[in-house]
């Protein structure tokens, strides 16, 4: 089984797989206390975001046997009281694992995936569970959703 280490989350590094920003911790233009526009999320049409609930509990190893990816739309993950790893691929025709990168999310920090991005879910760090929040267009994980599972050959363990 491969390994990688995940990398800290910053502009240049992740920039290739959609964009972030640290609500718990905002900064840039703003309204007094409100930040605006941060993390802009098109969709097409007049879909309706749905805002999901995604419980993590913290594993013994934080092994990677599986990715998806959404040929439509982008993805919104935010982890709202632990830290996470999110692991990312680039936009393919097929599964690329030995592509993969991981990055380590701070609590509070929102991810925005670009459209094709394969992933899954996060990986929780440093609480037991971990509840995030994920935003897609309605009905994406029955319409818009290729999953694949990878040979063991092809896992891959996250390392800190």
């Amino acid at each position: 089984m491969k390994t990688i280490k995940a990398k800290q989350l910053s502009k240049e590094a992740f920039n290739e797989y959609g964009s972030f920003y640290n609500l718990l911790e905002p900064r840039g233009h703003n309204l007094g206390t409100f930040y605006h526009d941060h993390v802009l999320f098109p969709v097409a049409g007049n879909k309706v975001v749905g805002f999901s609930a995604l419980v993590c509990a913290k594993g013994e190893k934080m092994v990677i046997s599986a990715a998806e990816y959404h040929n439509t739309t982008g993805e919104m993950i935010l982890s709202l009281d632990g830290d996470v790893i999110v692991h990312v691929a680039p936009p393919s025709t097929k599964p690329v694992p030995e592509l993969t990168e991981a990055f380590y999310v701070p609590a509070g920090t929102l991810v925005k995936l670009n459209a094709g991005v394969w992933h899954l879910a996060p990986f929780a760090v440093n609480t037991e569970v971990t509840h995030l929040m994920i935003a897609l267009p309605e009905r994406t994980y029955m319409n818009d959703c290729v999953v694949v599972e990878y040979p063991l050959e092809d896992q891959i363990e996250v390392i800190l």
